[in-house]
């Protein structure tokens, strides 16, 4: 379970002070996957930070009773000049996981051939996307967090079995998802929200949340 109880957030821009969450609260229980939808500028990734303790409150309490992932894409304790190979075996031992283990499932779903034993640093932004998510999937979490969908990657096979292990963690984990596209949630989400102007409004279906958001953004 995750909790937000009266939570507040904001961030001074250098003119104005820009609101992310207005004492806020909500609850996300295990098996129920949350769609968030959220224009741009309005704090999804900082919503999402949140979630995964990366950033803190200004205000109020977030309460966390399961192992939540990293979001999706967040490179943080990876090292740039260090290779794959090296970066999924020292994120396995911070995890108290098998090193082999690790490195052989990234390896397999990234299928990035010899730039697997290059430095990260080499990569582009697609073969980066792939090993974040690839290292996302080879931990254990009772809740993954993506922000704004699946890795942007044209490759075909990795997008299959990358697909299929999500798909496959569906059934025993739960996801939460925060995109400014409402297709992007539709795959996923049993239950959705509005993130807008500092408030989270919650629904219990996408198509609910899609009425209120096309409403906002395209009125």
């Amino acid at each position: 379970m995750l909790e937000f109880d009266n939570v507040s957030k904001s961030f001074w821009t250098g003119s104005h002070r820009k609101i992310i969450l207005d004492r806020v609260s909500f609850r996300i229980e295990r098996g129920r996957n949350l769609g968030i939808l959220a224009p741009n500028g309005t704090g999804k990734t900082t919503l999402i930070n949140m979630m995964a303790n990366l950033e803190k409150p200004d205000e109020g309490t977030i309460r966390r009773t399961a192992k939540i992932s990293f979001p999706l894409g967040f490179m943080g304790g990876t090292v740039s000049r260090h290779s794959a190979y090296e970066n999924s075996r020292y994120i396995a031992r911070l995890y108290g996981l098998d090193p082999d283990y690790v490195e052989a499932f990234c390896r397999w779903l990234c299928d990035l051939g010899e730039y697997f034993d290059q430095p990260l640093g080499t990569y582009s932004s697609g073969m980066r996307s792939r090993f974040s998510f690839a290292l996302l999937l080879a931990l254990d979490f009772d809740m993954y967090l993506i922000d704004e969908g699946m890795p942007n990657s044209t490759d075909v096979e990795f997008n299959r079995k990358a697909g299929e292990i999500l798909r496959e963690r569906l059934e025993r984990t739960t996801i939460v998802i925060v995109s400014h596209q409402p297709r992007v949630l539709e795959a996923f989400a049993n239950q959705a929200a509005v993130l807008m102007d500092g408030k989270l409004h919650m629904f219990d279906s996408l198509e609910e949340a899609k009425q209120l958001y096309d409403y906002e953004t395209q009125g």
